[in-house]
């Protein structure tokens, strides 16, 4: 079945995904509060409308994809919002990032007044967003999830409902949390490397084609820890001893590595732990540990 959408927030990512549903076959009327925006999104093909009521007039399902918790909290729940002009029964597609008890309380409060919300935030780029292959987590009942799941598929590729209300907005801002500390240790590494002497785009090469580079969570993890395997294909030990070395030759290069000495505190704790010989990726088990958490995840 089509639906009429109002979507409001054609931004970067959120312009993209509104054509995409547009390429579907829905209707969508558009709001921003950038008039330029607006315009563009009219040009290509979708309804243009003057402010949020308007955009809500006709949706039976309202996607709002906006840059902050105070921006969602006003469009949804301020005296011109969605809340305000949507029907009784509209589906509310949460799909910003913003603090998890922000979402869950907004939700609350949309469904004291009749509306029903999904958080269900996305992942990539906009590149793909407007090539419709987004990574959508969702988070709310399972029935809003299958009335949304056409609406999904029309801007992802990857489509994942992980539970109940706020684990899709939680699972997005962990996502993040990986990606922007991943961003300093990059940056770190290259910086490590060019102060070694040896060139970027050499290192880049390098690293592209080992463990380290193509990412943990893609091949070491899955086939050790969590897979039960804690037999050492590189002890912890070890682990402790190599960024020994690597924090070393960064203090006489004068690189500053300021995961690696984070990561040196966790590493000399594996003794204490029993751990120092076993895989490297036991250190899930550690942090799971410290974090009294354990047989929740790997459960070993």
């Amino acid at each position: 079945m089509k639906e009429t959408i109002g979507f409001i927030g054609l931004g970067t990512m959120g312009g993209p995904m509104a054509r995409c549903l547009l390429a579907a076959g829905h209707g969508v009327d558009g709001f921003d509060v950038d008039p330029a925006k607006v315009s563009a999104f009219a040009e290509a093909g979708g309804k243009a409308c003057a402010d949020v009521a308007e955009a809500c007039a006709r949706a039976s399902v309202v996607i709002t994809m906006l840059p902050r918790d105070e921006h969602v909290r006003e469009v949804l729940l301020g005296s011109g919002g969605v809340a305000a002009h949507a029907r009784p029964g509209t589906l509310v597609l949460e799909m910003s990032t913003i603090l998890p008890r922000s979402s869950l309380a907004i939700g609350e409060e949309l469904r004291r007044r009749g509306l029903r919300m999904m958080d269900a935030p996305v992942g990539r780029t906009p590149a793909d967003a407007r090539a419709g292959k987004l990574l959508v987590m969702a988070g709310g009942a399972a029935e809003d999830f299958e009335r949304a799941r056409p609406l999904f598929d029309a801007m992802a590729d990857k489509v994942l409902h992980l539970g109940e209300a706020g684990s899709g907005i939680r699972m997005k801002v962990i996502n993040n949390y990986m990606a922007m500390v991943g961003m300093v240790l990059t940056a770190e590494t290259l910086t490590l490397a060019r102060k070694a002497g040896i060139a970027t785009a050499a290192a880049v090469e390098v690293l592209q084609n080992t463990v380290a580079g193509r990412g943990q969570i893609n091949v070491n993890f899955p086939k050790k820890v969590l897979a039960g395997d804690l037999t050492p294909d590189f002890p912890l030990s070890l682990g402790h001893k190599d960024l020994s070395l690597g924090l070393q030759l960064g203090h006489e290069l004068g690189a500053p590595l300021f995961l690696g000495a984070s990561a040196l505190e966790l590493f000399g704790m594996a003794p204490a732990f029993g751990r120092a010989d076993q895989d490297c990726t036991a250190m899930l088990l550690i942090l799971e540990q410290l974090a009294g958490c354990l047989g929740e995840g790997a459960g070993l």
